[in-house]
């Protein structure tokens, strides 16, 4: 069985660090709470963090536009795919 080709394929060293990068301000917020930093520098992390997130999703769409729902346009999916798309930038785009 072979793995199959995401829109992130190419990229998935660059993503895994990125996302490590990202799990390792999680902890470095947690040790600011542990030591009862300044609530605004917390808050500015917190920021930071939320930016960067937003950086990798907007990278994910932009994989799976470019590959998967081209992909999945030559298959017939066409529509199917840009719900899914639209469904997903709809999540992303909701907070607080």
């Amino acid at each position: 069985m072979t793995t199959p080709t995401r829109g992130y394929t190419a990229t998935k060293d660059q993503l895994l660090a990125r996302l490590r990068r990202i799990e390792g301000q999680v902890r470095g917020i947690e040790k600011m709470v542990e030591e009862d930093r300044y609530c605004i520098d917390v808050l500015t992390q917190i920021s930071a963090i939320q930016a960067a997130l937003d950086k990798v999703g907007l990278g994910l769409l932009d994989g799976h536009a470019r590959h998967c729902m081209h992909e999945g346009a030559t298959e017939g999916k066409a529509e199917e795919m840009a719900d899914e798309m639209l469904s997903a930038v709809a999540r992303l785009m909701r907070r607080g």
